[in-house]
């Protein structure tokens, strides 16, 4: 995932009620497999082409891919300009860089299970955004979240466990600028609307990446199977995504809604060694079902917990 959303204006507040059949399971299946697969996808493309290249291919064939929505080309108000352009780059730019940074010398697979604890570092966050500490129980989940970080950390950097620590930090640091921006992108989002914030902030974040990306581009370093995966990232994980996530969100809640999200580590960790052979180490393992565990406690309504920080934990995701 290297990509996050939050619920559109007209989703539901609640899961009561909330229709979760075959259509459903499908478009969270189909979630988990986009942005799980985007880590490989990365790691495909950096085998060729310089990781600066990545952010502008991301977030260019992704506007590109959003722009045919007639609903994401809406206009917004230019008061909400400076904070789209802060989130073209703390949204994207740099955690797009990041991921190919850090794959440069870690393994996808590991890529996807630090990723998977977005939803517990985004209740840290907003813990500090709205000066009000979570509650017992999502302090737990947090714990729990960042102890899974721990094992996946401890068990990737040993010997043969496909990661470093330079790498480990990029990851973490990625996923600290996603939770960032869910605080800031979720009014805007409730405001005006899901699609045309992401549209814009990714048309803001392809000025910030272009010199990069220019600057790093070698034609020469071109092949298809590079081509092929920036392609895939941009305009379907980055890109098409967004719209179907929203959907998603809107016919099920915030809550059920992000079923998907909890499987995209499994994606990641399978395509991972399925693929191009990573090293999995058993502590890794056991860290991603812990950062799981913790996620999906985040997910859950906390009727103790301050609502606005209920409210964006419950909606967060990356990848």
């Amino acid at each position: 995932m290297n990509s996050t959303a939050t619920v559109p204006p007209n989703a539901r507040d609640s899961d009561t009620g909330a229709r979760f059949g075959p259509a459903e399971w499908s478009m969270s299946a189909l979630m988990a497999l986009i942005w799980g697969s985007s880590f490989l996808l990365i790691a495909i493309a950096i085998d060729d082409v310089d990781p600066g290249v990545v952010p502008l291919a991301r977030v260019g064939f992704g506007a590109m891919a959003l722009a045919l929505i007639p609903a994401a080309r809406r206009r917004l108000p230019r008061h909400t300009y400076p904070r789209l352009v802060f989130l073209g780059l703390v949204w994207m730019a740099i955690p797009f860089l990041l991921f190919p940074l850090a794959e440069q010398t870690t393994s996808s697979a590991v890529a996807g299970m630090i990723n998977g604890a977005l939803p517990v570092v985004t209740v840290a966050v907003t813990a500090v955004f709205v000066r009000a500490a979570p509650s017992r129980y999502r302090i737990a989940a947090v714990l729990v979240g960042f102890l899974g970080i721990a094992l996946v950390s401890a068990g990737s950097l040993s010997e043969g466990g496909g990661a470093d620590l330079r790498g480990i930090a990029m990851l973490i640091a990625a996923v600290l600028c996603y939770a960032v921006a869910v605080n800031i992108a979720a009014p805007l989002q409730r405001a005006h609307g899901s699609l045309p914030v992401i549209l814009h902030v990714q048309l803001f974040a392809v000025l910030w990446t272009l010199p990069g990306g220019l600057s790093a581009f070698e034609p020469a370093d071109i092949t298809v199977e590079a081509v092929g995966a920036l392609l895939v990232l941009g305009a379907i994980g980055t890109g098409m995504a967004f719209a179907l996530y929203g959907l998603l969100l809107a016919r099920t809640g915030p809550v059920r809604g992000m079923i998907g999200t909890y499987f995209t580590p499994v994606v990641a960790v399978v395509l991972g060694a399925l693929v191009r052979s990573e090293p999995l180490h058993p502590l890794a393992l056991v860290g991603m079902v812990v950062i799981i565990a913790g996620a999906a406690m985040t997910s859950r309504p906390d009727q103790s917990r301050p609502p606005a920080i209920d409210a964006v934990g419950s909606r967060s995701r990356q990848s």
